[in-house]
């Protein structure tokens, strides 16, 4: 027996058995040699050879013997180096199109341009970088799972994509799969339908990192999580790497199963923070590296990604689609980027995002900052401890709301709008003597606008 024979026999079985099993079941087997009646073959996993071996050891057996090959029986083992038996790359190229694994799962489409060169680092995400860094090493598993959460638009997806790419790049043999909670779930329902159950199974587990996104989308979905419960468990006993993110962190999300959430807390949990005004700033300033190719002839003036970082701070995705726009819109009608350009161009964006703080919001946070009661600020004591941090309030009341002074007056236990007036004026008065003063302020204003 030859590898050449075994060669052609694979093309009879791929007739008898049809395509779909031939590209699950026969194509891994590797023949290895004929010794004594028992030929033998090499398979990526004991699974696979379980099931071969039990729905076409008898096949195989009548094909071998039908060349004039004296077998009695066939056996498969898993070879002890079992990393030399290559994997197909998921991910063939650049391109969005669906990705096919070796064992014809499709995966979901890459962006090219989600890598680790083109995601910006700050102090809210860096751990979360640091650590989708380290996985996408390969090597030994360290943490398992690595699960990512934050709000919409602060890189979950970005980091994800990138890690795809990295260990496509340094270990094409690996077997990652890339794919939506959502798609996780339909092709769960369509194995289901057309009882192929097995199969779906032995696709899932025996891919060497498998990437979920939006997990939250299989909370209340008892059958698929109790499905992605026993996938998640075959492939970290046998220390498979697993990456999951989620809007909010796993305790968190409603109609998930205790034994789900504590199988995704096991591993490291990292949480994406919502972006300060430099990383905002920072993303800003890659973005337009970027359109400095595509747009040579626009100048953007001074002040303008300073006043969108600091104006758009709740969505990454925004913020980008902004500058997008602005870019667009000054190209189309042959103008500079300027403040007066931007504000009328992203006027209705502008409005969306600002964020409606409350008189209440700042007393607490001020309250908090200076480590004194509520009550206290508000009361009627008129000690320094309590009064700069009054005047402090009220001078934030006056700048990041649209309240009247005797409104802001009457939340300060009913105080007459000239005392509210007072403490802003004197407040304005320290800024520009006390640094401490100033410097409170700063971080006061931008705990409240984050």
């Amino acid at each position: 027996m030859t590898q050449e024979k075994w060669g052609q026999l694979r093309q009879q079985l791929l007739k008898t058995v049809g395509q779909n099993n031939y590209k699950t079941w026969i194509e891994p087997l590797e023949f290895s040699d004929l010794k004594d009646g028992v030929a033998t073959f090499h398979v990526p996993t004991n699974f696979i050879g379980n099931y071969v071996s039990q729905n076409f050891a008898d096949l195989i057996l009548y094909e071998l013997n039908s060349t004039g090959a004296s077998v009695q029986r066939v056996s498969f083992r898993v070879p002890a180096n079992a990393t030399a038996i290559p994997a197909k790359p998921v991910f063939k190229s650049a391109k969005a199109k669906p990705q096919t694994s070796e064992s014809g799962l499709t995966a979901a489409p890459l962006d090219a341009r989600f890598t680790f060169d083109s995601f910006v680092v700050g102090k809210p995400n860096e751990l979360a970088h640091a650590a989708a860094r380290r996985v996408a090493e390969g090597g030994p598993v360290t943490f398992n799972p690595l699960f990512l959460y934050g709000g919409v638009g602060l890189g979950k997806t970005h980091l994800m994509h990138a890690i795809a790419w990295e260990l496509r790049a340094r270990h094409p043999e690996l077997n990652v799969l890339y794919l939506s909670a959502e798609q996780f779930m339909y092709r769960f329902v369509q194995a289901l339908r057309e009882r192929k159950m097995m199969d779906f199974k032995e696709l899932f587990r025996s891919v060497d990192v498998l990437m979920v996104d939006d997990v939250q989308f299989i909370a209340g979905k008892d059958s698929t999580q109790e499905e992605f419960f026993h996938t998640f468990n075959a492939l970290v006993d046998q220390n498979k790497q697993i990456i999951i993110s989620a809007d909010r962190a796993p305790g968190e999300i409603k109609d998930l199963e205790d034994r789900v959430k504590s199988r995704l807390q096991c591993g490291l949990v990292v949480d994406l923070h919502p972006t300060d005004y430099e990383l905002r700033l920072g993303i800003l300033q890659t973005k337009v590296e970027n359109y400095r190719t595509m747009y040579p002839e626009l100048n953007i003036s001074d002040g303008v990604l300073e006043f969108l970082a600091h104006r758009i701070s709740t969505n990454v995705r925004v913020l980008e689609g902004a500058l997008t726009r602005l870019y667009a819109f000054a190209s189309l009608v042959g103008r500079e980027i300027t403040m007066e350009l931007t504000q009328d161009c992203l006027a209705d964006v502008l409005r969306a995002s600002e964020r409606k703080i409350s008189v209440e919001e700042i007393q607490r946070k001020v309250s908090d900052h200076y480590n004194i009661r509520l009550s206290d600020m508000i009361g009627p004591k008129r000690v320094r401890t309590y009064a700069r941090p009054r005047q402090v309030a009220m001078y934030l009341c006056k700048q990041l709301t649209s309240r009247s002074l005797p409104e802001i007056g009457r939340r300060f236990g009913g105080r007459d709008h000239t005392t509210v007036m007072h403490g802003v004026k004197r407040i304005e008065e320290l800024k520009q003597q006390d640094g401490q003063i100033a410097e409170d302020i700063e971080l006061l204003r931008r705990a409240l606008e984050a």
